[in-house]
């Protein structure tokens, strides 16, 4: 009787085994046919629910495991198609307009060129007190304010006032420096695009406005940006916006390579693993 007990339930084990990798390998089946029309979302979401429905279901869960991998390789080289179509649009628009923008890099010191309004040029500016702005290579946008005059105010930061009264205001500079040219007295201080206190961004959207220029420091000093400026700011931070959406895609680009790497060798080390087991 103990006998016929034991072998009813190693049979009932047997079919219930049977049914879990039947009902797991319907999953894996739905997967395959979520990959093969492209739908890598669903046929992820297939995949995972084999490991939490049926734990047990092992085979299923070993061809669960090479599935994965081949949906995380297709979806990381269809993000790199997109990307690749993507930077080629960014680029195009950059060379269409970069012609009109100054660049400047002195190959000994710099690794990295600036681009600047024609309007801005040191050459074309000297003696005046006004907002500098610039670009480099890889979509960094910053703005220098610059005064000119018979003594020092010792600014280290700026407030903008457009005519309703509304107005933005820098920290105060992280990099700023004084001297003097021939008895005139020079004060120039940086601000980085996000370390600005969206003085750069209230300029863009204010760029046809006159706005006043406020340098704060031990004593007071305003301005009025002229029409040059204000197109410079707008032309400037328009080009930032391409040159950073470049960088970003650029990064984008390199860590999906990263993933392709990966993936491809953990499919090579399972390969590897199920030939020596078959062996």
């Amino acid at each position: 009787m103990k006998k016929v007990i034991l072998l009813a339930c190693l049979c009932g084990m047997l079919s219930s085994c049977e049914n879990v990798e039947k009902k797991a390998g319907e999953k894996l089946q739905t997967a395959r046919e979520a990959f093969e029309r492209g739908d890598y979302s669903e046929a992820k979401i297939q995949i995972d629910s084999i490991k939490i429905l049926y734990p047990k279901a092992f085979e299923a869960r070993r061809e669960g495991i090479g599935l994965m991998q081949q949906v995380e390789l297709k979806e990381q080289e269809k993000t790199l198609v997109y990307l690749d179509s993507l930077l080629q649009k960014k680029q195009a628009e950059v060379d269409a307009i970069k012609d009109k923008f100054t660049f400047e890099k002195d190959a000994e010191y710099q690794k990295i060129g600036n681009y600047l309004h024609p309007s801005q040029v040191v050459e074309k500016n000297l003696h005046r007190s006004f907002l500098r702005f610039q670009v480099n290579e890889t979509g960094q946008m910053s703005m220098t304010s610059i005064y000119c005059g018979p003594s020092n105010i010792h600014h280290i930061s700026i407030k903008v006032v457009a005519p309703d009264g509304s107005f933005a205001e820098t920290p105060a500079s992280k990099d700023s420096y004084e001297t003097t040219d021939l008895g005139e007295k020079i004060e120039k201080a940086d601000y980085k695009l996000g370390e600005d206190g969206n003085v750069i961004g209230f300029l863009y959207l204010n760029k046809d406005k006159n706005i006043k220029v406020n340098y704060q420091g031990e004593r007071p000093y305003s301005t009025t940006m002229s029409p040059a400026d204000r197109q410079a700011v707008a032309s400037v931070y328009e080009l930032a916006q391409l040159l950073s959406s470049i960088t970003q895609i650029k990064k984008e680009m390199e860590e999906a390579n990263l993933k392709i790497e990966f993936v491809k060798r953990k499919m090579q080390e399972r390969e590897a693993k199920e030939n020596k087991e078959t062996e």
